[in-house]
């Protein structure tokens, strides 16, 4: 005579139906943030003729740098106060093909390398280097 005819009659609500049938959490689309390329200026969003860092290492071209800190004299990323001298050259290296690469592993950067520069010389590499 029916053995599991009382299964389904639970004292609590699955995921499953608090979600589907009492308006539980909603699946969201994926997030629109894309992280900025290390080879753009972080300041124009173009990619750099003159790269320049900071001490934060938050890159630059020197052509939209330059004049920003004449103007108002700050940091654009921080908003803390800024000279051109706290900016130092970089220096990218880049293979046969044109792109850039670390000097000592010859790994071609992409977006996800995780990249350092050295601030006395200015040199960039990776960070596995």
């Amino acid at each position: 005579m029916g053995k599991k005819q009382h299964q389904k009659d639970k004292m609590y609500i699955t995921a499953t139906e608090w979600r589907e049938q009492y308006g539980g959490k909603k699946k969201t689309a994926e997030s629109t943030f894309k992280r900025l390329p290390f080879y753009c200026c972080a300041l124009s969003l173009q990619t750099f003729t003159h790269p320049y860092g900071t001490k934060e290492g938050h890159v630059f071209d020197l052509s939209a740098i330059v004049p920003f800190i004449r103007k108002y004299g700050i940091n654009p990323i921080t908003g803390e106060k800024m000279d051109s001298k706290a900016l130092f050259k970089l220096n990218f290296f880049k293979n046969a093909d044109g792109k850039f690469h670390c000097p000592v592993m010859y790994k071609v950067f992409t977006d996800t390398s995780a990249i350092a520069a050295i601030k006395s010389t200015g040199n960039v590499y990776s960070m596995e280097a």
